[in-house]
């Protein structure tokens, strides 16, 4: 897992601690306990991003140097101060300036997951005996690369939440230069034909549905580019709290979904500097 590299982590982390809300250290007795570092707190979400445990499995995978309350805290300060928001923008936005984002193609997908503990934004799954799970639907540029997403229960149709997939990718700034567009059959209605020419996205490929007696689509039937985001679905269902979630409010999901694809594109970024920049990589 990439997100464990110790120069992948240490990349993130310099990003994510300018960002972070100055805590006052003053104390009118001058006689409470220090308080726990962040760069620990941040370890503690890493590893229960990761690996899918609880909260209280995490603290001691890090040696308890802070306590799963602790971390729980300081995520909720981060979220309401904006920093996983704000740092998976700035990876996007790095990303986009280093190597280049290739909106000539773009797809649409969702994922569904399980979320045993239920919640907010949570609802019963079609694919899995109705057990309770999550979705996420993501776009993606020609390579794969996330540039908008939005999170829901398992029982939400993928051609509703495409609307609230293309409203965050354009909170970025990155619809209008979208030239093609690649759904499957799941997308293919009147609805989302109107809600693509009101994005002046004018070149849509849908797969159709198969019409009630109709033969079957051959097997070798050719995917199109709704390839690439197939592939990023099952980067991202890699991280353990992704693929099972435990959390019961949908910002906390949210907070983890940025935080992994922050992850995915650090490390793709890594990964281009030591492929064609090596005098700028680390001595190991």
């Amino acid at each position: 897992m990439r997100a464990l590299d110790p120069e992948v982590v240490d990349a993130v982390w310099k990003a994510i601690e300018p960002l972070l809300p100055v805590h006052n250290e003053s104390h009118p007795l001058g006689c409470h306990r220090p308080r726990a570092s962040d760069r620990s707190c941040f370890e503690v979400m890493l590893v229960r991003l990761v690996t899918g445990c609880s909260w209280e499995d995490a603290e001691r995978l890090c040696q308890g140097v802070v306590s799963d309350t602790t971390a729980r805290a300081r995520r909720d300060e981060w979220i309401a101060a904006g920093v996983f928001d704000a740092i998976v923008n700035e990876a996007i936005a790095s990303f986009d300036k280093i190597i280049g984002l290739d909106l000539s193609e773009v797809a649409v997908d969702g994922s569904l997951h399980k979320a045993p503990a239920g919640g907010q934004g949570t609802g019963k799954n079609p694919t899995d005996r109705a057990k309770l799970g999550w979705k996420w639907s993501i776009m993606t540029e020609k390579n794969g690369i996330p540039i908008g997403w939005t999170i829901e229960g398992a029982n939400r149709n993928d051609c509703v939440l495409l609307e609230p997939t293309i409203a965050n990718a354009a909170e970025r700034g990155l619809v209008l230069d979208i030239e093609t567009i690649w759904l499957d059959r799941g997308y293919d209605s009147a609805v989302t034909r109107t809600l693509l020419v009101e994005r002046a996205i004018t070149d849509a490929i849908i797969a159709r549905r198969r019409k009630k007696g109709a033969p079957a689509e051959a097997k070798s039937s050719k995917m199109g580019l709704r390839w690439p985001v197939e592939r990023t679905n099952s980067w991202l269902s890699n991280y353990g709290q992704l693929r099972r979630n435990t959390d019961r409010k949908s910002i906390h999901r949210l907070a983890q979904l940025a935080l992994a694809v922050t992850f995915l594109l650090t490390a793709k970024l890594i990964d281009w500097r030591n492929r064609w920049m090596p005098d700028l990589a680390p001595i190991r």
